[in-house]
């Protein structure tokens, strides 16, 4: 048997239909279903991203530690997230094995950038 896979990661967010439009905009990832309390899930073809309508009569805070992306090369994403009004991603300090940068998107979430992977060294692509 193969191991399980991260396929799904859940946010609950203020703002949903924003989030998604940034999610799509930033990263090319593509609206696949909205819920009828404005709940949105986008997905790169791969893991899909739950944004989840926070409800003002629900006890659930917003946001979620953070996740992370594979990316070919980080400056040009790094250029589009502060052309669209975030910070420029940080490089990561100490021995981290990867996520080389770590970014922030419109309502403070984190994410990590990384060119070669999630994998620890060594490990490869299965």
């Amino acid at each position: 048997m193969t191991r399980p896979r991260l396929r799904h990661l859940a946010f609950v967010v203020r703002d949903a239909e924003r989030m998604a439009a940034f999610y799509c905009a930033q990263f090319g990832m593509e609206l696949f279903h909205t819920d009828p309390d404005g709940s949105r899930f986008v997905t790169d073809g791969y893991l899909n991203l739950a944004l989840i309508q926070q409800r003002l009569d629900g006890d659930v805070a917003t946001g979620f530690n953070h996740f992370g992306f594979q990316v070919t090369d980080v400056p040009p994403i790094a250029d589009r997230l502060a052309e669209a009004g975030v910070p420029r991603p940080a490089l990561r300090g100490g021995d981290r094995p990867f996520a080389e940068y770590r970014a922030i998107d419109p309502e403070g979430n984190w994410f990590d950038l990384s060119e070669h992977g999630f994998l620890p060294p060594g490990a490869g692509a299965e």
